[in-house]
C-alpha cells in the first residue's frame, strides 16, 4: 500500500477555512453579542452559549455536555473571564473528538495493513454517497494506491452510471451488472476483482433506501457475508455518508443507519455551504463513530480527512 507523506497542506487548509466560514462567521456573530458588556462567565453567558450551540446544530445533548464541562472550569479557575470564554470552548469541543477518536489523520495514506482493504459506503440518496466514493478513490489513487469500485447502488440507473463516469473521470476501474441486479453479486465480483487483481482499496456503493429499515438492515447483512466468502474479515470499514447541511436531520440518518449496520466511520459532506458544522460535533459525540472525512467544497480536493485540530481551528479562526 502506497502512502502520501506531508502535513496538512497550506492550501487544504485555506479550503478547510473558506468552506466552514459560514459556520464561523454565524457562531462568532452570536457569541460576540452574547458577550457584550461581560467581564465574567455567568450564569446569562452560559444560557446564551447553549442557546448558540443548539442554533448550530450541535444538539442538545452534547452541548449540555460541553457547557457543564465550561461550568466545571469556572468553578475551578476563579479568574476566568468572559473573553477567555473561546479559548475555553475551542479546548473543549477539540477534547470531545478526542475522546470519539476523531484523530487527526494528516493524509489518504492506509494504515491499515489488510490488502485489498475492503470499504463498503452506506447512506441516504441525495446526501453525496456517489459523489464522495468518486472523490475517494481519485485521493486514494493520487496516494498512489490501487482502486476499484463496486456499482452495488443497483436501484437506481442514476447511481450505476454516476459510478461508471467516475470511474472514466478518475481511471479506476467500476465492476457493475447494471440496474435491478443482485447488489451482493456486485460486491462479491468487486471484492473478488480486488483480490485476483492485487488491489489495495476496494470502495463498495449500496443502496441509499430501501422499503423499510427491516429491507435494508437484511440487503447490508447478505452484501456483508456474501463479500466475507472472499475475504473473511470484509468489510473492513463501513462508511456512513451524511449531508452536514441537513444538521439534525443527518442526524436522525445516523441513528437509523447505525441500528441498521455496524457503522465504523463517518463522512460528512455539504459543509460549505451551510451553518450548520456543528453537527459534525454532535454527531461525533452522540455516536462515539470517528469522523473520517468531511466535504467543504465542489472539487475532489475539497473532500479532507478529518483532522480535528484543523477543523476547531478554522471553526475558531475569527476569534
Amino acid at each position: 500500500m502506497a502512502f502520501l507523506g506531508g502535513l496538512f497542506s497550506k492550501e487544504k487548509k485555506e479550503s478547510l477555512d473558506k468552506g466552514l466560514q459560514k459556520t464561523s462567521e454565524s457562531f462568532f456573530g452570536k457569541l460576540g453579542k452574547a458577550l457584550v458588556g461581560k467581564s465574567t462567565v455567568d450564569d446569562e453567558v452560559l444560557d446564551n452559549l447553549e442557546e448558540i450551540l443548539v442554533s448550530s446544530d450541535v444538539g442538545v445533548g452534547t452541548t449540555l455536555k460541553i457547557i457543564e464541562r465550561i461550568q466545571a472550569r469556572v468553578a475551578r479557575d476563579k479568574y476566568l473571564g468572559a473573553t477567555e470564554l473561546d479559548k475555553i470552548l475551542k479546548e473543549e469541543i477539540a477534547s470531545l473528538l478526542s475522546e470519539n477518536h476523531s484523530n487527526d489523520l494528516k493524509d489518504f495514506s492506509l494504515t491499515d495493513t489488510k490488502k485489498p482493504y475492503v470499504i463498503m459506503v452506506v447512506g441516504v440518496n441525495g446526501v453525496g454517497k456517489t459523489t464522495t466514493i468518486g472523490k475517494l478513490s481519485a485521493q486514494f489513487k493520487k496516494a498512489g494506491n490501487k482502486v476499484i469500485l463496486g456499482a452495488a447502488d443497483t436501484f437506481r440507473a442514476a447511481a450505476v452510471d454516476q459510478l461508471k463516469l467516475w470511474g472514466e473521470r478518475v481511471g479506476v476501474p467500476v465492476i457493475n451488472r447494471g440496474m435491478n441486479t443482485d447488489p451482493s453479486a456486485v460486491a462479491f465480483d468487486t471484492v473478488k476483482a480486488g483480490v485476483d487483481e492485487n488491489a489495495d482499496v476496494v470502495i463498495i456503493d449500496t443502496a441509499g433506501r430501501l422499503h423499510t429499515k427491516v429491507n435494508l438492515m437484511e440487503e447490508l447483512s447478505k452484501i456483508k457475508r456474501v463479500m466475507q466468502k472472499v475475504i473473511p474479515d470484509a468489510p473492513h470499514e463501513v462508511l456512513l455518508v451524511l449531508d452536514g447541511s441537513t444538521g439534525q436531520n443527518a442526524v436522525i440518518q445516523a441513528r437509523e443507519f447505525t441500528k441498521a449496520t455496524d457503522v465504523t466511520a463517518l463522512a460528512i459532506t455539504k459543509l460549505d455551504g451551510t451553518a450548520k458544522g456543528g453537527v459534525v460535533i454532535g454527531i461525533s459525540d452522540e455516536f462515539k463513530i470517528p469522523v473520517k472525512y468531511i466535504g467543504v467544497g465542489e472539487k475532489v480536493d475539497d473532500l479532507q480527512v478529518f483532522n480535528k485540530t484543523e477543523f476547531v481551528d478554522s471553526l475558531f479562526r475569527k476569534i
